[in-house]
């Protein structure tokens, strides 16, 4: 069973798949193809429609046969709401997405990071990924229940015209594409309307979710285990630990000679990422079982900088079995995605450390990838996510955007903000939106929008993501909009957050 982190995804069996989410939520599902968009309301499977093609819901419970789908669909989206409406997310039980296969073998778990004001969670996604289908873990709010997610993805929904929280215009919000709105998937054209009424709630928050398009998942990158899992210890080895010195001669020996061989500079190692991943592999030994976060809650990445190490950019190699350096090296080597981790020329800093089960003697490794923060680098960062979407605007035909230091300070302050709170949201816990942050700073723009993001480790891969993003392709291709602040932070249970700061 994999426990999975916002951005993270899983390759799914073959046959029926159960999605639950326990609580007092209610349980839906869209269907769409590439686009994000449904063909028509019949796509929309929820307590008042609960069956279509392939979906059928009943109660808590979601069955996925990802071969009956209909023609051309290739994405389920699973979305939760309180049963109680227009109660946030907050007030409730944090949720947790329990995903089995056929048999009845349990699959995955995803916990999102817990909502605040919204009354609906984008949870997850089931896509097809040439003739696989895979499991994507998301948590992406709203703040204005079923009819706000509906319409995103081209339902049309008739409102009920209420006196209740919600109803009517919202201060300080225009209607889509105006001053304070984060731009929204686009309809479908002429929708087939079946008269689908859901009550209306208040405006739109969406958040920025992850596409992680084949990447390793947020908080594990560079994979744990390939291929399913552990790697166990043969009988006889007693829990032996390597001493702490010879095991990081042992990986950096091994691990430069690697990166030499593609012609990548050499890594160091530093205390403060050993210390960091000595503690981690300890947590998972104490529990014998990987994963990127503690028992305590506690992530890798928040070990990293709680030890006043500040990055800008992370990965890490989460695996058990292994006996020595030589053998752990050689694992991450063999597979492709975690050889990229070990040969990236981003990183030129490294910490490892290995810990025994004491009950079975398997070792648990942690090895952590990471190149320091520095004010020069930052500033490098925000240019290239500049430069990035300024080549995708001149691709479209658009004038480039032009470096706001108003708007930098706002966006910086916001991904600072994510990391020490935790918190993944356009709004933050103070009840903060865009607009109220990019005036703080001192900004008089007209019309602000913002992206965010977590868990990509590059400019090139963050910006790639938004673009496959409808809602957030829309921020970075609006004519309206003239400038742009970027901002960055190392940390927090994803490991990277970032937010891009529109204003015109």
């Amino acid at each position: 069973m994999s426990e999975l982190v916002p951005g993270g995804n899983l390759a799914l069996p073959g046959g029926v798949l159960t999605l639950r989410v326990p609580g007092p939520f209610d349980v839906s599902a869209l269907v769409t193809d590439d686009s994000g968009t449904v063909r028509g309301d019949g796509d929309f499977v929820f307590y008042n429609q609960p069956a279509a093609p392939g979906a059928r819901l009943g109660g808590e419970t979601l069955t996925v046969d990802p071969a009956a789908l209909r023609d051309g669909a290739s994405r389920v989206s699973v979305v939760i709401s309180p049963a109680e409406p227009d109660t946030p997310l907050g007030r409730l039980p944090a949720p947790s997405l329990l995903v089995t296969g056929p048999g009845g073998r349990l699959l995955a778990r995803f916990t999102p990071p817990r909502p605040q004001r919204e009354t609906v969670l984008l949870l997850a996604e089931i896509y097809r990924r040439g003739p696989t289908w895979k499991l994507r873990a998301l948590g992406q709010g709203y703040a204005d229940g079923l009819a706000g997610i509906a319409r995103d993805f081209g339902v049309e929904v008739s409102e009920d015209t209420g006196t209740g929280p919600g109803a009517g215009p919202v201060p300080g919000r225009t209607g889509p594409g105006g001053a304070g709105t984060a731009p929204r998937r686009p309809a479908v054209p002429a929708p087939v309307s079946t008269g689908l009424s859901l009550a209306r709630g208040a405006a739109r928050t969406a958040l920025g979710h992850l596409r992680d398009a084949g990447r390793a998942p947020a908080g594990n990158s560079g994979a744990a285990a390939p291929g399913g899992g552990t790697r166990a210890v043969p009988a006889g080895s007693g829990g032996r630990s390597v001493g702490a010195g010879s095991v990081a001669d042992g990986f950096l020996r091994r691990v430069n000679s690697a990166r030499a061989a593609v012609g990548a500079p050499p890594v160091s190692l530093d205390g403060r990422l050993a210390e960091a991943a000595r503690a981690h592999a300890t947590g998972m030994a104490a529990r014998g079982s990987l994963g990127s976060e503690g028992a305590d809650g506690i992530s890798v990445h928040q070990r990293v900088t709680a030890g006043g190490y500040a990055y800008l950019t992370i990965g890490e190699h989460l695996v058990a079995g292994p006996r020595d350096a030589a053998g752990f090296v050689e694992y991450c080597l063999a597979d492709e995605r975690s050889r990229r981790t070990v040969q990236d020329p981003a990183f030129t800093e490294a910490g490892v450390a290995c810990v025994p089960d004491s009950r079975s003697g398997t070792l648990y490794w942690t090895a952590l990838w990471a190149r320091p923060l520095t004010a020069a680098g930052l500033v490098r960062t925000a240019a290239e996510v500049l430069a990035l979407t300024n080549a995708e605007r001149a691709a479209a035909g658009l004038p480039p955007l032009a470096e706001d230091p108003l708007l930098t300070r706002a966006a910086q302050a916001h991904s600072a903000d994510m990391v020490t709170r935790a918190f993944y949201s356009h709004t933050s816990p103070d009840g903060s939106e865009p607009w109220h942050r990019a005036a703080a700073a001192g900004s008089t723009r007209r019309t602000i929008g913002e992206n965010i993001a977590c868990g990509q480790r590059s400019p090139a891969e963050v910006v790639r993501d938004w673009m496959d993003s409808p809602g957030h392709r829309a921020n970075i291709l609006k004519p309206a909009f003239t400038h742009l602040g970027v901002g960055f932070a190392g940390g927090g249970p994803a490991g990277t957050y970032w937010t891009q700061l529109f204003g015109g």
